[in-house]
């Protein structure tokens, strides 16, 4: 193998694991995504919403993994008890969307259909995002004690791919509101979707399970 693709193969791993986890935390019905949508849908300041949503996360995922990085230091117990949490937290998680898959359910967008000014919709975009304590599971710990399983030179890698998720899962609902709203209003569609995050949390829980073992 050329010394190039050699050395560009784990990084572009480490930027899919990041990309993929990112997706499958941030795909699913709630609050945030609902307000996100219903703005692309008015067409009102999806720029600064878009924008602040992906930002947020970009920051509060960098800081999980630093975090954890400067917390766990010279500890690979730890590091190795993180992976094996990290690994079950993904397979509950997983089999959450997998049995959500089973049943029906839609995305609506009918609350608060008055006009808002960029201040406050950006607020809102805040208060949904900030005010959630699931967000700092999610970023923070979760994406943290994960992104500390990579090699230190891959980890912006990760961050990276974890980002890019975030970005274009928030673009793609605000700027693609139109032609998506109807797709996201249907059951079935959202049950696809549970199915393909479920079977992706599987999957990384996995390569976790497997890295421990790597390290015993």
């Amino acid at each position: 193998m050329p010394p190039l693709l050699a050395s560009a193969s784990p990084a572009f791993a480490a930027f899919i694991q990041g990309l993929a986890l990112s997706l499958g935390l941030i795909v699913a019905i709630g609050a945030q995504n609902a307000f996100v949508l219903r703005q692309g849908l008015r067409r009102e300041h999806v720029g600064s919403i878009v924008l602040f949503c992906a930002a947020a996360d970009a920051v509060l995922m960098t800081a999980g993994v630093l975090g954890m990085e400067q917390a766990l230091g010279a500890r690979p117990g730890l590091v190795r008890a993180l992976a094996l949490a990290g690994a079950a937290f993904l397979t509950v998680y997983g089999l959450k969307a997998l049995r959500r898959a089973r049943h029906s359910h839609a995305l609506t967008t009918t609350a608060g259909e008055s006009g808002l000014g960029k201040g406050a919709a950006v607020a809102q975009a805040a208060a949904f995002t900030l005010l959630n304590p699931h967000v700092y599971l999610d970023t923070v710990l979760l994406v943290g004690s994960i992104g500390t399983q990579q090699p230190a030179q891959l980890r912006g890698w990760f961050i990276a791919g974890a980002s890019v998720a975030s970005l274009g899962w928030f673009g793609l609902l605000g700027y693609g509101a139109r032609w998506l709203a109807p797709w996201f209003a249907r059951p079935r569609a959202w049950q696809i979707l549970d199915g393909l995050v479920g079977l992706t949390m599987m999957v990384l829980a996995t390569l976790l399970v497997l890295r421990f073992l790597r390290w015993t």
